[in-house]
């Protein structure tokens, strides 16, 4: 019989997990959901805020944890080195919101209720600034033994990243050279500015008088 991976023992874990992982990713849509009430039942027409949760299925979790390794590949001689606990979004949940000022009251509203989890935002390269995406991660007091994510995110970006990925990331995987290379870098930057500048736009003129 030939000898188990180190992928192998990974899937094995992560079907053990799959209960966690799922009751992580309902309970802390439940919990932001109570979090925005208050503010996403009162918006203007013009606005809005939407809650979606997901789990990361089990290749695209290992193919994480690969990435997360300096040489991008796992030691087969040391299958104990490696757990997919390790990673910070085996559960998540993601708020998106329109217009950007709407934002950052959202971001404000969960920050204080997930004050003891770590931020780790999402920034573009080129600019300064605030965040692309407010994001947080921790663990929930139901679910102790995987770690959850959440983000914060205007809807423009969150829907454009959306696209981005299932074109980029999820046809094939020659396609990341893509994504990595410095012309699409700066066609993706491009993209953000003119995001960003559309809600700005907008947000003036409807508060013009």
């Amino acid at each position: 019989m030939a000898e188990r991976t180190v992928e192998d023992r990974l899937r094995e874990e992560y079907f053990k997990l799959l209960p966690d992982i799922r009751f992580a990713s309902e309970q802390l849509e439940t919990k932001i959901r109570h979090c925005v009430l208050p503010v996403s039942r009162r918006p203007d027409k013009h606005e809005q805020v939407i809650v979606t949760s997901r789990i990361k299925d089990c290749e695209s979790a290992i193919d994480a944890l690969r990435r997360d390794k300096e040489v991008r590949k796992f030691n087969q001689e040391q299958p104990d080195l490696y757990t997919l606990t390790d990673l910070k979004d085996l559960a998540g949940v993601r708020v998106l919101v329109f217009p950007e000022a709407r934002l950052h009251e959202l971001n404000a509203t969960l920050a204080e209720q997930f004050s003891d989890w770590v931020p780790n935002h999402v920034m573009d390269a080129e600019e300064s600034g605030d965040p692309l995406a407010f994001t947080y991660y921790g663990r929930l007091d139901a679910v102790t033994n995987v770690f959850a994510e959440f983000q914060v995110v205007s809807m423009l970006i969150g829907q454009f990243w959306d696209v981005e990925h299932s074109v980029m990331y999820k046809p094939s995987p020659q396609y990341r050279g893509v994504a990595r290379s410095l012309e699409m870098q700066e066609c993706t930057h491009n993209v953000y500015r003119a995001l960003k500048e559309f809600e700005k736009t907008f947000e003036k003129l409807i508060e013009s008088p």
